[in-house]
């Protein structure tokens, strides 16, 4: 088995979309609306197969995102390399996005930082 898809409802839909792909390099669809209940999702596609489908409908609860809290946390992109990890939060940051950790080497050996993006979701980055 796999997981097929990742989905999260969003507010702005088009910022999200341009987040994904202007930094984590994804690849989007053209879109889905259904003209009938004004749903709308792109599917976001990565070069190793991941997608990740963003969504938006009327009337949704944008509700706090603590950083820590039960339920889904995180979703993870690996780079490829250290420089690549340092190169990407730099680069998120001077782009006004909050780092939360690193770049560092966490105790399981992972180097990798976190920062809040998109709409308050965390996104890992590590090698």
């Amino acid at each position: 088995m796999k997981i097929e898809h990742i989905a999260m409802y969003v507010n702005n839909l088009e910022a999200a979309r341009d987040f994904f792909v202007k930094y984590l390099d994804g690849k989007s669809n053209d879109g889905y609306h259904n003209n009938n209940t004004d749903f709308r999702s792109y599917f976001i596609s990565f070069e190793d197969g991941a997608r990740l489908e963003i969504m938006k409908k009327p009337d949704m609860v944008d509700m706090d995102k603590p950083l820590n809290r039960t339920g889904l946390i995180h979703i993870a992109f690996s780079v490829g390399s250290k420089e690549k990890v340092d190169e990407l939060t730099n680069t998120l940051k001077e782009d006004g996005f909050e780092v939360v950790s690193g770049p560092r080497t966490t105790g399981d050996g992972y180097y990798e930082s976190c920062i809040v993006g998109i709409e308050g979701n965390q996104i890992e980055i590590t090698v």
